[in-house]
């Protein structure tokens, strides 16, 4: 599976880690997409519509930091595999569940599968980069975002028209990964001391970032609020951009499928171009125009056209998308030998926001109305202002 050494950049191994995290996701996007139908089939509220992601992504978030700083001292090359085992446990319920409980179940497994994968996979990544961490990430970041935008896709192909037991079909994407999964634990486990003794070295090279404790805590702080912006805008378009589209412009479920679609690509596209920049212009750069840069556009979206709410997601997706890899691999430079750790905690915490995101907007949308959410989540890219108080770390060498 290797096509250089481990100083060099492992191309097939990101590829394939990549890969794995679009067949993760794509399984992962099938729940918000089939929301529309699963509210019909159980008289749901936009309320539960909020606490089946708020299941989903509290599972996922509040073991991610655990499992991450467990493995920063213990690596478990084959865990990857495990947890897509227990994501087709999940997507398997979810296709005979008969009742919300069940679905809520299954969420909480699905989550769980992605909690045990997203912060060994992303080490395995920042491994193979061969120091091009911010391209690694993105690349890594790619997967899991076309995997998103796949997923609602394929699910308004195969589900949708169907009913709710063909989403049994998405079985076979996770059987595909544990397959693929488990050759990229045997390569992990191959150089596992060899990564452990890099590691040590690098960690007793690196003293810190420099900060002091208090400006470390603050800055933490502030890539939090960010995160926060970043991920319950994503909350919004995932969970509710299909019912803005039917409810505003009366399309069908398919049509909104497939806008859904457009913004999430456009996600993926984004995602590729903030790693590599970050790593020759500086991950605060990248930071600044992804999260503030995507103000005018989403201030806009709300009072337009079908076409130009279509036009301007393009845009959305594509600059606030390129914030996640810059602000990860700040992130692990802010705290050096601590890969796992800050994986876990900040996918976590993306994961955590999303689901509080969901379940606090569809309550409001209970509320007044889903076109009222959208003009009020319009403003959260404003916190992108908090970039200020991040401090120039020194710019990455790029091998």
């Amino acid at each position: 599976m290797e096509k250089k050494a481990l100083g060099g950049t492992v191309v097939t191994v990101i590829v394939a880690i990549s890969f794995s995290h679009l067949l993760n996701d794509v399984v992962q996007a099938v729940l918000p997409a089939i929301y529309p139908m699963l509210k019909n089939t159980f008289t749901l509220t936009f309320a539960q519509i909020g606490l089946i992601t708020l299941a989903f992504q509290l599972s996922a978030s509040l073991l991610q930091p655990f499992i991450g700083r467990y493995t920063d001292s213990r690596p478990l090359p084959y865990s990857l595999a495990i947890g897509m085992t227990i994501t087709m446990i999940g997507l398997l319920l979810l296709a005979f569940a008969g009742s919300f409980t069940m679905v809520i179940i299954s969420a909480c497994l699905i989550g769980m599968g992605s909690a045990i994968f997203h912060p060994e996979a992303s080490r395995i990544a920042r491994i193979a980069s061969g120091g091009r961490h911010g391209l690694a990430q993105s690349l890594f970041q790619v997967g899991g975002n076309a995997g998103s935008a796949f997923g609602p896709l394929l699910a308004a192909l195969i589900v949708i028209p169907h009913g709710q037991l063909h989403v049994a079909w998405f079985c076979l994407a996770t059987l595909a990964g544990i397959i693929l999964l488990l050759k990229i634990g045997g390569w992990y486990q191959k150089r596992l001391g060899e990564i452990i003794v890099k590691a040590e070295k690098s960690a007793s090279m690196t003293e810190s970032s420099g900060l002091s404790q208090s400006r470390l805590t603050i800055t933490i702080l502030v890539l939090m609020f960010l995160i926060f912006s970043k991920f319950f805008y994503l909350a919004c378009m995932c969970s509710y951009y299909t019912f803005y589209l039917i409810h505003k412009f009366g399309v069908s479920i398919q049509t909104s499928q497939i806008f859904l679609f457009l913004f999430l690509f456009s996600v993926a596209i984004g995602t590729i171009i903030g790693g590599p920049v970050g790593d020759r212009f500086g991950r605060k750069l990248i930071i600044w125009i992804s999260i503030l840069g995507v103000a005018p556009f989403t201030l806009v979206l709300p009072h337009v056209s079908l076409l130009w709410v279509g036009i301007l997601t393009v845009p959305i997706g594509m600059i606030l998308a390129s914030a996640f890899s810059a602000i990860l691999v700040y992130a692990q430079e802010l705290l050096p030998g601590r890969v796992g750790l800050v994986s876990g905690l900040f996918f976590g915490f993306a994961f955590g926001m999303g689901g509080l995101g969901s379940a606090l907007l569809g309550e409001l949308a209970d509320h007044t109305s889903i076109e009222f959410v959208f003009q009020v989540c319009a403003y959260l890219p404003l916190l992108g202002l908090l970039t200020a108080f991040l401090p120039n770390l020194k710019k990455p060498h790029v091998a």
